[in-house]
């Protein structure tokens, strides 16, 4: 057979290769002639073959078929075939192969072998890919050369004994009497390697860590020592000594001093002369001043040496390496935190990396600079960043305006600024803004009382600047449903009003309807403004037709949300037009609540809707008052305590329509629900304000005040029933019993009540709207009434009906005063 290629020839040829698919082919065909030779078991050429087909293997083709070679040319006496071997075994063999065990009695007869260059080949490879079980049969070995005198075994005994630990921990005392002496060996290879192994014990076992610190001192000496010996060609890199041993002696000073007085306190004065001595001029002094950084910043130094920590942050913010203006700034974003004071020093400078090309030191500088914001420069810092948000790139302008929002909101100096602010940011990135800005915004405005009137001139002025900015004409859109009224009346004392006449701002909102930038959602902000203008503006029968117009067109429209408001907000201008002013009356203030509140206020769309958290955790009636008040009185007033309506979300919506039903979804008690009494049927679709069925909520014990006729005219009779609460008998629970003795069924009706804010009160869902004619049926509802100061109550009872209307009567005081 003939001699086999050489690999410098074969290198030679593939690399004439044109393309991938003749390099391939001249692979394939040397391939072959490599396991022919493999085959015929040729002695003589096979550590050519191996090596040839590592070079393969390092191309990306597979050499897998070589690995048993690799272990026969392990086996030989020859130097050159161990070699060859030893680098074959460590690229194709690792310890998911069981192949790799055959080596191991290889490993050690080599570890034991006369030549110290053997010896290092087996600590190298039992070093890079020795499984668990090799490490355990083979530390024994491995603690030996560490301890010998030939400083080439034991810098290699030194890193075999790092992987060793690494797959056996349980080991690590193993190798503890051989690190005595490490630290004292002049050569610097050993005194690498014997740091890193220290590093490796310290970090997998805090006993080791505790031993090992009453080295601090001797490795300040070693460190003393390099930065101020002199010139030496051996170890000398850009003119530093020997930097590599540097960097590894100061991450071991930093495990060794975290968290200790004694070490940080010995190290100090050596962390010092390397910040201050060391050539910032060539890369290889900023490595080991970064390192110096962080193990100052890590351990407990004196604070004038952590701010000489952060100067040397600052410069490097001035290097012209763009890889070292990222560490410090990532290095700058962790430490602001514990020495907030000093970064503020480099302020400027942080700022001027915005302006950056680079991407990655732009994200990392816009983040420090939100870290730096505090109640001192959050003007400046504002400005700076609103110029970075206006010039960035999209990707930024989401995390930036969020980040702006928060900080304006934590140090804001003014009401008026933050309201700026907030809408400067709107109108520079609007369609970049988080979700969760709109209703923070709204809520801001709501409760910034005096700014209602600058805050929505402002927000019109913009809307007819830009529309595009999707969250910005919602704002726009919300305040102007809410304080349309101070608009057009001129009221802003901030600035100069402006005349803009009530059919303009109707213009404005129409067009934002029919606008192709406009999302689903938009429209219905827009409409929903649209409809509390017809409260806000003069009623002129021209101005609410036109309204009304509006409002019908979008019954039909082919988005459901947008079809909904619009039958609903139709339905309130013919069915419960009494109702209208009440229910698109000004938002109160409303204040954020806590997770552990009973509700929480949710801004959604203009409107106020409260949110059950947990039914468990809400307040029983029993509770005192100003508990209670916090749940009830969600509308205010001076004189009147708001409803509760209580629903029962199993069943069909009834068509009741009491004006507080928008406070639907309260239960006040987890109790057994009763089946719930029929309701009417219904020729058209349920009305959002329809409510629920009544339903009992408490176990009631058995009447003990008499029944009366609370109302008996036209037809209309209305009866109450009156039983006592099982859990405090200061609760009345009235049933009310309305029937109908003419011949036509009395439709819509609706049962209201209101008490004073001494009393407490709850008004569940009738049972129908509908009271049916000859007294064919009735229509039942249930009051709660809570009484804690026993004072008279007096009803009266107002029935609305489209076939009905009587005149508002008052009875005389009726039972409730039995309370007392």
């Amino acid at each position: 057979m003939p001699a086999p290629i050489r690999l410098r020839e074969l290198i030679r040829t593939i690399r004439t290769a044109r393309t991938q698919a003749e390099e391939r082919e001249m692979i394939q065909k040397e391939c072959a002639a490599i396991r022919s030779s493999f085959r015929e078991e040729d002695n003589t050429y096979r550590c050519r073959n191996v090596a040839k087909l590592l070079y393969m293997h390092m191309l990306g083709y597979p050499a897998h078929f070589g690995q048993l070679e690799c272990l026969k040319l392990i086996a030989s006496q020859k130097f050159t075939d161990k070699r060859i071997g030893y680098l074959g075994a460590m690229l194709l063999l690792d310890e998911r192969q069981d192949v790799h065990l055959l080596m191991t009695n290889c490993i050690k007869n080599d570890l034991n072998h006369s030549t110290q260059y053997v010896q290092g080949l087996a600590l190298c490879t039992l070093g890079c890919m020795g499984s668990s079980e090799m490490c355990r049969d083979l530390a024994g070995e491995v603690e030996k050369l560490l301890k010998t005198s030939n400083s080439y075994l034991r810098k290699k005994a030194a890193l075999c004994a790092v992987h060793v630990i690494r797959k056996v921990p349980e080991l690590m005392e193993m190798f503890l009497p051989a690190t005595k002496n490490l630290l004292s060996e002049k050569n610097h290879g050993v005194l690498h390697t014997s740091v890193v192994l220290l590093t490796e014990m310290c970090e997998r076992s805090p006993d080791m860590l505790s031993h090992f610190r009453k080295l601090v001192p001797q490795l300040v000496r070693i460190l003393k020592n390099l930065i101020m010996s002199g010139y030496s060609p051996e170890h000398d890199v850009s003119g530093i000594s020997d930097p590599f041993l540097q960097v590894r002696i100061l991450r071991l000073l930093r495990i060794l001093g975290k968290g200790d007085d004694d070490s940080s306190e010995a190290m100090n004065d050596i962390l010092a002369q390397v910040a201050t001595n060391t050539e910032t001029s060539k890369n290889v002094g900023n490595a080991i001043l970064y390192e110096t950084v962080l193990t100052i910043m890590d351990i407990k130094s004196e604070s004038g040496l952590r701010v000489l920590a952060i100067n040397i942050l600052g410069r490097f913010l001035l290097n012209n390496d763009k890889n070292i203006r990222y560490v410090a700034l990532t290095s700058l974003l962790k430490t602001v935190q514990t020495d907030h004071n000093a970064v503020q020093r480099h302020r400027s400078t942080i700022v001027d990396c915005l302006k950056d090309l680079d991407v990655s030191i732009k994200r990392r500088a816009m983040e420090l600079s939100f870290a730096l914001v505090n109640g001192n420069n959050i003007r400046g810092m504002m400005k700076e960043l609103l110029y970075f948000l206006d010039s960035c790139d999209p990707d930024f302008k989401a995390d930036c305006a969020s980040g702006i929002f928060l900080a304006a909101e934590k140090y804001a100096p003014s009401k008026r600024w933050h309201i700026d602010t907030i809408m400067r940011v709107l109108t520079t990135a609007g369609s970049y803004v988080r979700d969760d800005s709109v209703p923070n915004l709204i809520q801001l405005i709501t409760n910034s009382v005096q700014m209602h009137a600058y805050t929505v001139q402002r927000l019109y002025k913009a809307l007819l600047d830009d529309i595009s900015q999707q969250p910005l004409v919602q704002v726009a859109s919300w305040c102007i449903g809410e304080y349309g009224d101070l608009l057009v009346s001129g009221q802003c004392e901030e600035e100069e009003p402006i005349q803009v006449s009530e059919d303009e701002v109707l213009d404005v909102l129409e067009g934002l309807l029919v606008s192709n930038l406009s999302t689903p959602v938009t429209r219905g902000y827009s409409l929903t403004a649209i409809m509390k203008l017809s409260t806000r503006f003069t009623c002129v029968p021209k101005r609410m037709s036109r309204i009304k117009k509006v409002v019908s067109i979008y019954g039909s429209s082919i988005d459901v949300e947008l079809q909904q408001r619009a039958v609903e907000y139709n339905a309130l201008f013919k069915k419960y037009d009494h109702m209208r002013p009440a229910l698109l009356e000004r938002m109160p203030i409303m204040e954020k609540t806590g997770t552990n509140g009973p509700a929480e206020i949710v801004q959604t769309n203009g409107e106020t809707e409260s949110t059950i958290l947990d039914t468990k955790h809400l307040p029983n009636i029993t509770q005192p008052a100003s508990q209670a008040n916090d749940l009830l009185d969600l509308l205010g007033g001076n004189d009147v305590v708001p409803v509760i309506q209580t629903t029962v979300p199993t069943k069909p919506a009834s068509a009741g329509g009491e004006l507080l039903d928008l406070l639907g979804d309260l239960s006040l008690t987890g109790g057994p629900t009763p089946t719930p009494a029929p309701s009417v049927p219904m020729s058209q679709p349920p009305f959002l304000l329809d409510g629920l069925t009544s339903q009992p909520l408490f176990n009631d014990i058995a009447a003990v005040i008499p029944p009366m006729t609370a109302y008996n005219k036209n037809g209309l009779k209305i009866e109450f029933t009156f039983e006592r609460s099982n859990p405090n008998p200061n609760i009345a629970v009235i049933t009310i019993h309305a029937t109908n003795s003419t011949e036509a069924d009395m439709t819509e009706f609706v049962f209201q009540a209101a008490v004073p804010k001494t009393f407490q009160l709850q008004l569940l869902s009738p049972s129908s709207n509908v009271v049916p004619a000859l007294n064919q049926g009735s229509v039942t509802q249930v009051i709660r009434v809570l009484n804690p100061q026993k004072v008279r109550c007096y009803c009266e009872p107002r029935p609305h009906s489209a076939s009905y209307r009587s005149r508002s009567s008052e009875i005389s005081p009726f039972i409730l005063k039995h309370l007392q």
